[in-house]
C-alpha cells in the first residue's frame, strides 16, 4: 500500500513538475528571442528606411522598411520595422502635437509568439507570415475605434503615425526600445518586440 500511494505521489510530482515547465518555457530566454526576432527583422529590412513623407508616399505593399527613432539608448540607433498593407495618396497626416493630433485608430497587438495582448479588432500579428493584399480581416462595425494624441502613444507609434495617411493600414514591429522598455507593461514582459497591426481612421479635429 505504500508503495502504490509512493508511486502515486511521484506520479503527481512529474506532473506539476511538467506544467511548471511548460508554463516557464513560454517565456524562457525572452530578452534573447525578442532581440534575435529585431535583428531578423534589421536583416531583412535592408536599405529600405523611411524616414520622410515622401518616402512614405512611395513604400511598396508589403515591402518590409525601417523608420529610424530617437528610443532612449546607448545601443545606437533604433528603428520600428513597418509594412504598409493599404495605402491612401489621398489621406491626411497627423501632425505631431496641437491641432488635428488626435486620431482615431483600430488595432491589433502581439507578442513574438502571436500571443494577443491587446486591440479594438482581430487583424494580424507577429506570426501571420503571409498577410493577403489587400488584407481580409477587417474591423466590423462592432468595433469601435480608439482615440488618443499621437504624443499619447508608445514611441513606435509616435513615429509611425506622423508618415502614415488617414485610410492606411500599417504592421508595425517595434522593438522594446520604443515599445515598454525593460520594465514592461501589465501584461507585456520587459524587453518585449510588439506587433500591430495598425489603420489609421480619421483625424479628429
Amino acid at each position: 500500500m505504500k508503495k502504490i500511494l509512493f508511486a502515486f505521489g511521484l506520479m503527481a510530482l512529474l506532473f506539476a513538475a511538467c506544467d511548471e515547465v511548460e508554463e516557464a518555457t513560454k517565456y524562457d530566454n525572452w530578452q534573447e528571442r525578442n532581440q534575435a526576432f529585431a535583428d531578423s527583422l534589421h536583416v531583412a529590412t535592408g536599405e529600405n528606411y523611411v524616414a520622410t513623407g515622401e518616402a512614405a508616399d512611395n513604400m511598396q505593399l508589403g515591402k518590409l522598411y525601417a523608420i529610424p527613432t530617437t528610443a532612449g539608448t546607448t545601443a545606437g540607433q533604433q528603428y520600428v520595422y513597418c509594412r504598409k498593407l493599404v495605402a491612401n495618396p489621398d489621406g491626411e497626416r497627423p501632425l505631431y502635437t496641437g491641432y488635428r493630433s488626435r486620431v482615431n485608430t483600430f488595432y491589433y497587438g502581439t507578442d513574438i509568439n502571436g500571443d494577443s495582448f491587446d486591440g479594438n479588432f482581430t487583424g494580424y500579428g507577429a506570426t501571420d507570415q503571409v498577410i493577403p493584399l489587400p488584407p481580409r480581416r477587417e474591423p466590423t462595425a462592432f468595433d469601435s475605434y480608439y482615440t488618443s494624441y499621437v504624443t499619447e502613444n508608445i514611441s513606435g507609434w509616435i513615429a509611425a503615425l506622423q508618415l502614415m495617411r488617414t485610410g492606411e493600414r500599417w504592421i508595425l514591429y517595434i522593438p522594446w526600445q520604443s515599445a515598454y522598455g525593460e520594465s514592461g507593461y501589465n501584461s507585456i514582459a520587459g524587453y518585449s518586440v510588439l506587433t500591430f497591426d495598425l489603420i489609421l481612421d480619421s483625424i479628429v479635429d
